[in-house]
């Protein structure tokens, strides 16, 4: 039956969660590249890249899916190979219990390992219908071959094999049609995306507290915590009601290093969603270690930000474990290094104790709202009269420059265009965005000002 806008109700339902499980290196990434059409998830062909769940939108015979990228397998507790790995499970595990529909991805070529089993064995308990999927079965090339290797896949006791190619797509429609066709006697859960929602990206170097603010904020170990710095590979996103505030998309970000120090493909396509995850944001939180001082990666991160034309929150995280003797070098290491986000809200916060994090609602909603504001025309003219009257344009090449008339002509971020006789340097566009922020606020985001020269007409003449 289809709603008033033709849509049948398949379309209209919320996306049906797919998880994606398995042990390391059986191309899970792949398959999820694969199965979405576009390559959104990080692959590598040495296992154990991906370590957190990420989740990708895609739709199939009119249903809205999303699928869960998982971190490889590797066991629980004493059967971890290390206490990374165990993190990587659990959140393997999570992604299991959340899912309307797990797939369970094989190695074709290898056939049942001890890891196979382990999983199969967990995913027993999964009140979720699990496909098993055996990848890379073109490798095998003889069909004999295939089918002697898929009747030895019936011993996990997970039901008929799926035979699939990520890497040359085979298989891969016939997987999402057994996918919808299991979802049609399901209801997924509904996950409610408001449409008001604010898009709010996580920044900062490595191990500066990111995803710990982030489970802090999600309520939920949402992302993998670990001492050692990049843990963090992907942009991973959490739906968050806070305190005083809204609901918001929080995503987290891989850490970025100088990129001198980006050594390998893994770190390079980090990079690339952490930079995409940006400019699909509207608000920034540039995440600070307090406890270290600031150096190039936090000029560099600012200025990515104000350049995107984001919303701008400074975050000094670690603020519980900052001694006297460093708080009084922050603030001139803020106006010495960062002077140039000085128009951005700073919170300081803690995400092992909460400290700060009640007022961080509000703070997005404000450097939103400001983001989001257009200024009527008259009362930018008013604005630029007065601006000319205290401090005139300098002159060029011995000539007057007049400054016409002014209009905003964006917004997120508000942007603005002076129409002039001639050129104007630099230094006095950045009298103008002084000014204009004393007259109108803007209170954590960015303003753009470009000039339009015309030539005046009475010279012309």
């Amino acid at each position: 039956m289809a709603d008033v806008d033709g849509r049948t109700a398949a379309q209209t339902a919320p996306p049906a969660l797919v998880a994606v499980v398995g042990r390391p290196n059986v191309g899970k990434s792949t398959l999820v590249n694969r199965l979405i059409g576009r390559r959104a998830a990080i692959t590598e062909e040495r296992p154990g890249v991906t370590r957190d769940r990420t989740e990708h939108d895609t739709m199939w015979s009119g249903r809205p899916l999303t699928f869960v990228d998982t971190g490889g397998w590797t066991g629980t507790g004493v059967d971890a190979v290390d206490h990374l790995g165990a993190k990587v499970t659990a959140q393997a595990e999570q992604a299991s219990l959340d899912a309307d529909v797990v797939l369970f991805v094989v190695d074709a070529t290898v056939g049942i390992t001890t890891d196979d089993a382990m999983v199969a064995r967990w995913l027993r308990d999964v009140s979720a219908p699990v496909l098993l999927v055996a990848n890379k079965a073109d490798a095998l090339g003889d069909p004999v071959a295939l089918q002697v290797q898929l009747a030895d896949l019936y011993g996990l006791g997970m039901g008929d094999p799926h035979p699939v190619s990520a890497l040359h797509g085979r298989g891969s429609g016939d997987l999402l049609d057994a996918v919808v066709d299991h979802l049609a006697d399901r209801q997924p859960v509904v996950r409610r995306r408001p449409a008001d929602e604010i898009s709010v990206v996580l920044l900062g170097r490595p191990n500066v507290g990111k995803s710990s603010l982030f489970n802090r904020l999600a309520g939920q170990q949402r992302a993998i915590v670990d001492e050692r710095p990049g843990t963090t590979r992907d942009a991973i996103d959490s739906l968050v009601r806070l305190h005083g505030g809204g609901t918001y998309r929080f995503v987290d970000t891989a850490g970025l290093r100088r990129k001198g120090r980006q050594g390998d493909p893994t770190e390079y396509y980090s990079r690339l969603r952490t930079v995409d995850a940006l400019h699909r944001a509207q608000v920034a939180l540039l995440v600070l270690d307090a406890a270290e001082p600031f150096g190039e990666q936090e000029q560099r991160l600012g200025r990515q930000v104000i350049d995107a034309g984001r919303g701008l929150v400074m975050i000094l995280n670690k603020w519980d474990i900052v001694d006297e003797d460093r708080r009084e070098w922050i603030d001139r290491e803020l106006d010495r290094l960062l002077a140039f986000t000085s128009f951005a809200p700073l919170l300081r916060t803690s995400a092992v104790t909460g400290r700060g994090l009640r007022n961080l609602g509000p703070v997005i909603d404000q450097v939103h709202v400001e983001w989001s504001r257009r200024v009527p025309t008259a009362a930018v003219n008013r604005w630029l009269a007065d601006a000319v009257a205290a401090t005139a344009p300098p002159m060029i090449r011995g000539r007057a420059v007049r400054l016409r008339y002014a209009t905003q002509v964006e917004v997120g971020p508000p942007t603005f265009r002076v129409f002039t006789t001639g050129t104007v340097p630099a230094s006095y566009l950045r009298y103008l965005e002084r000014s204009l922020r004393d007259e109108f606020g803007f209170i954590g985001t960015p303003v753009r000002i470009g000039i339009r020269v015309r030539q005046d007409r009475r010279r012309q003449r």
